[in-house]
């Protein structure tokens, strides 16, 4: 038998059905909303953290006050924090239900550079470092920006708990001018002491774009790198006779410029790499000839293979040049690799594809811009060639002042590169981009549904 539902109750439940599916199809236009109302109120007590942060910077391995700060923070926010991971690391956990990981990264040491910005908060700091010499300091990389762009998301994310599910995993990292901390933490049990991240997220503020703008990359987006030192051996003498003599700068000058051959003639043209030569020493007086050149390197490559082909052929360079010579077996030149390989940072096309996304739903696609890889290196690679495989993915932070910037572009000027004396973001749109457009992705990651 059926039953007859009166025309008012069932007007009643059509317009309730368009209503609620009104409200489905906008959820997301609301979610953006209040996170860009979020980030816009924050910008007033952000701004006083960020001068904060850049009037007082610490070197690696010594950012002991601003471990203690980012530390203080999280715990403000209601994450469960822990200090110490890793010498200075700060790891802090937010867990809000049932759902995915995601870890958003900070770096926090400075660099020794004396500030020439002329900024009303510019560092003055100088401090003793452990070799002695007292050394300017100076945020001359953006890590007081990166810091300041890491809470205000974290801010925004706890503020708006009721729009996701998920444990978010913030870290504060020491050492990343040194390329160590990543390693430190990891090794101190970062993915097994703490949740294990599904995804790992990070920025690095970019001097080369515009304030307002965010830069992608679906894949590996910065070099890898590492150094090498190179002795050459000769058999030294007087200068002023040269025939009884192997010389050494002779040789190393012939070495050097065969290195030149390495990119050009060895490498497939389509990989980039960089091979260069930064340091070359040999002898003390005008007429001797010395017995030893050392010689210090730095190597920049995208991929583990072109880095094994680039350091066969410094080896067998060196010692086909070393042989020509005349020297005997055990004057062969010794070359080694510090232990400070730093891998490219691999983003995972995919995480990268589902966050421009919805950085582009927020910005607009103008302002997300994908850009070429760039050979400058960052210990973020690290965290995504662990076993556990944790999906990373680096997005480059426009920092330049638009005004700025578009005279550059007309008059074909450089604009203050990372790590110079004049490094100075464009806070208030860097900040405000940043934040939102991170929040709207690590909300969007937290509530996808997996096919």
């Amino acid at each position: 038998m059926k039953r007859l539902i009166p025309a008012t109750l069932l007007l009643s439940f059509l317009l309730a059905t368009a209503v609620s599916g009104q409200k489905t199809a906008t959820s997301g236009q609301d979610i953006g909303g209040l996170i860009k109302k979020e980030a816009a109120s924050s910008v007033a007590t952000a701004e006083v953290m960020y001068r904060d942060l850049h009037q007082n910077p610490e070197l690696s391995l010594m950012e002991f006050k601003t471990a203690a700060r980012m530390a203080e923070a999280l715990a403000r926010l209601g994450f469960e924090v822990t200090t110490g991971v890793g010498g200075n690391g700060v790891v802090g956990v937010l867990r809000n239900g049932k759902g995915p990981v995601i870890m958003l990264r900070t770096d926090m040491d400075a660099l020794p550079v004396r500030e020439t910005t002329g900024l009303p908060f510019a560092s003055t700091v100088t401090v003793q470092t452990p070799l002695g010499p007292e050394t300017p300091v100076m945020h001359a990389c953006g890590h007081d920006l990166h810091m300041t762009v890491w809470h205000g998301t974290l801010k925004t994310l706890a503020a708006l708990k009721g729009k996701w599910k998920g444990t978010l995993v913030a870290i504060a990292q020491p050492a990343e001018e040194v390329s160590g901390g990543s390693d430190m933490m990891i090794a101190d049990g970062l993915y097994s002491r703490f949740p294990k991240p599904d995804y790992a997220l990070c920025y690095h503020v970019s001097p080369d774009l515009p304030a307002g703008t965010i830069g992608y990359f679906p894949g590996a987006i910065f070099a890898g790198v590492n150094s090498a030192d190179i002795k050459v051996f000769g058999i030294g003498g007087h200068g002023a006779m040269p025939h009884k003599t192997i010389d050494p700068v002779v040789l190393s000058a012939k070495i050097i410029l065969d290195y030149q051959t390495i990119v050009s003639r060895e490498i497939n043209p389509v990989y980039p790499a960089v091979v260069t030569v930064g340091s070359v020493h040999g002898g003390t007086k005008h007429n001797i000839i010395p017995g030893e050149v050392e010689m210090k390197l730095t190597l920049r490559f995208f991929s583990d293979d072109v880095y094994s082909r680039i350091r066969e052929a410094l080896t067998r360079i060196a010692n086909g040049n070393a042989m020509a010579a005349g020297l005997p077996q055990e004057l062969m030149p010794v070359i080694t690799f510090p232990d400070d390989f730093t891998p490219p940072v691999e983003n995972d096309p995919g995480l990268v594809g589902m966050a421009t996304e919805s950085m582009e739903t927020l910005l607009g696609k103008e302002n997300v811009i994908r850009v070429d890889p760039s050979t400058v290196a960052e210990d973020f690679g690290k965290y995504g060639r662990t076993d556990e495989k944790v999906k990373i993915a680096l997005f480059w932070l426009g920092g330049a002042n638009r005004a700025k910037y578009d005279e550059s572009v007309i008059t074909g000027t450089d604009l203050p590169a990372l790590h110079s004396s004049n490094f100075a973001p464009d806070f208030i749109p860097a900040y405000t981009t940043g934040v939102t457009a991170m929040s709207g992705t690590i909300i969007d990651l937290f509530n996808r549904k997996e096919p």
